[in-house]
């Protein structure tokens, strides 16, 4: 395919413009569906994979066992395990803290909205009680003040630590005008006594909206015998994943209670075992993605050979005045190929722009980063490629084989 061929076309193409156009878009719209949807769910998992390693290469990852609902097992229906309750935490901690330091996190999905003088919180806050190992574990990083100390975690104390965005919210984004400020949270009035680092947030797992607060303080204020606590645990670099896992396995069937014939009640998951568990539940995502993307490139070859058919039809006599001239099959093969690929190629770079667009604008909305899918854009341009050959090869051949002198007697 030398330049020559390529402008013909060109010319081709804008001679049929219209045609071109409509096939054109056909094959830009399941390029661009493959590409968004890919370049989303790649962004989702690369933020993710950011957030998930600032906890450390050697961090689990403690709760209780989620039964799926309406999930069976022997004929009977899976329950959910009991949660994790803070007399639990506190007894895996003291069998565990020798060899991981351990952070116990309590959820408050009940404290209604953050405020401060005539500002509050929109939407609502994430509020969780924590001792003073939590920032530490999770590699959270303090902008202005202090980390809350043992004694008020275990005692509780009204006080709190927050995030960047509440920060935004309520104080104008000035960390330092939020220290020793009261908030109110439902029934808590409490002093700030430091704010956090702007860290980013993936799928709502971040800093920026938190509301720290003594784990003591959350338990009276909104504890219930069903609250769960979930832990983290910061291993030593210099510890093996498994044999830290397996003894964190034998400290919590301990502070459960569990017998010799039980099975764990609990999950342990490393931050590796996250994002695998993330990337294989997007699998089907991606193939669902592939799948739309083809069937769409599938119609769109059918158009673009029909539109080849008609052209070939239409630029009969054109084709036996080249023959007539001295073009060989090979010749004119190569030039109704090259129409193919041309516009399947510029449907192919439509797509991906739109593609890349759409795809990080959501993934954008959902937490996510800014990334260029190099592997997917790659793999479009070799399926546009292909795509145009497969769809121009039978109208090529058809122009190729045609008789010049018949060619010349059309009407």
């Amino acid at each position: 395919m030398d330049f020559e061929n390529i402008r013909q076309a060109f010319g081709a193409l804008r001679a049929n413009w219209l045609r071109s156009l409509l096939t054109l878009l056909i094959i830009a719209f399941g390029i661009m569906a493959v590409v968004g949807i890919l370049t989303a769910i790649d962004a989702a998992i690369y933020s993710l994979n950011d957030n998930l390693s600032s906890l450390g290469a050697n961090s689990l990852t403690i709760r209780s066992k989620r039964a799926d609902r309406g999930g069976r097992r022997g004929g009977q229906v899976q329950k959910q395990a009991d949660p994790i309750s803070y007399d639990e935490a506190i007894a895996f901690e003291e069998l565990y803290n020798k060899q991981a330091t351990i952070a116990i996190e309590m959820q408050v999905s009940n404290a209604g909205v953050i405020k401060h003088a005539d500002k509050e919180t929109n939407p609502v806050a994430d509020v969780v009680g924590v001792d003073e190992d939590y920032l530490g574990v999770k590699n959270f990083e303090l902008e202005a003040g202090r980390n809350l100390t043992g004694l008020e975690a275990r005692r509780g104390s009204n006080v709190a630590i927050i995030g960047d965005k509440i920060v935004e919210v309520l104080f104008d984004g000035k960390p330092e005008r939020a220290l020793g400020r009261v908030i109110t949270m439902g029934p808590l009035r409490l002093e700030v006594i430091g704010t956090m680092l702007n860290n980013g947030s993936s799928m709502n797992d971040g800093s920026d909206n938190i509301v720290a607060v003594p784990v003591q303080t959350a338990r009276l204020a909104y504890g219930t015998q069903r609250t769960p606590f979930q832990l983290y645990a910061a291993l030593p670099l210099t510890t093996d994943m498994d044999a830290g896992v397996s003894a964190a396995t034998g400290a919590m069937r301990l502070a459960r209670g569990l017998s010799a014939k039980q099975e764990n009640d609990f999950d342990i998951r490393t931050s590796d075992s996250l994002l695998e568990a993330l990337e294989e539940n997007t699998s089907s995502l991606q193939a669902g993605a592939i799948a739309i993307g083809f069937m769409t490139l599938f119609g769109a070859a059918i158009g673009l050979m029909n539109i080849m058919l008609v052209s070939v039809t239409e630029r009969t006599r054109e084709i036996g005045i080249a023959k007539a001239l001295g073009a060989s099959r090979q010749s004119i093969l190569t030039q109704f190929l090259t129409e193919a690929v041309v516009v399947t190629q510029l449907g192919g770079v439509v797509g991906i722009i739109f593609g890349i667009a759409i795809g990080n604008v959501v993934a954008l909305f959902t937490g996510g980063s800014f990334i260029v899918p190099w592997a997917w854009i790659i793999g479009s341009f070799i399926v546009c490629f292909f795509t145009g050959l497969l769809s121009g090869l039978y109208p090529a051949v058809k122009a190729s084989r045609l008789d010049p002198i018949e060619s010349l007697r059309y009407e």
